[in-house]
């Protein structure tokens, strides 16, 4: 069970922007990486862009399970996981990051930042503490 990608986004007219990201790539074959990372941005943009306010959903997209949750205010998160992740975890954990989020993120910074703008470090050490361990 792993979850590969954690992401804050911001559904505003008229298209979604990625706020912050996460990533763990470190399953996939060296030269696959970045090819694989934006691929996960893409459906991350794509569900969020798709799904209304205020509702929360599962997506599978090839051997992937996206769970995707976009609060009334327009901030949405995105977890891709593989299919046997527990999926009451990954709201979860959406829950947490979005409420944390709109607390050290100012609205207006919501509007027109991006990954590089915006400060919020906790992500990574979320989709760490959440990866399941096997043995």
């Amino acid at each position: 069970m792993r979850l590969y990608s954690l992401s804050v986004l911001y559904k505003g007219d008229p298209k979604v922007h990625l706020l912050k990201a996460a990533y763990d790539v470190s399953t996939f074959n060296f030269f696959q990486r970045s090819s694989v990372q934006e691929f996960m941005t893409f459906t991350s943009q794509l569900i969020a862009e798709r799904s209304p306010l205020g509702s929360r959903a599962s997506v599978k997209e090839q051997e992937y399970l996206c769970h995707v949750y976009v609060r009334n205010d327009g901030l949405a998160g995105v977890v891709i996981a593989d299919n046997e992740y527990p999926q009451r975890v990954c709201f979860t954990l959406l829950d947490k990051v979005l409420d944390e989020f709109s607390r050290q993120v100012s609205k207006m910074d919501w509007l027109s930042g991006s990954p590089a703008t915006i400060s919020y470090s906790a992500l990574d050490g979320y989709l760490s503490k959440y990866q399941v361990q096997t043995p």
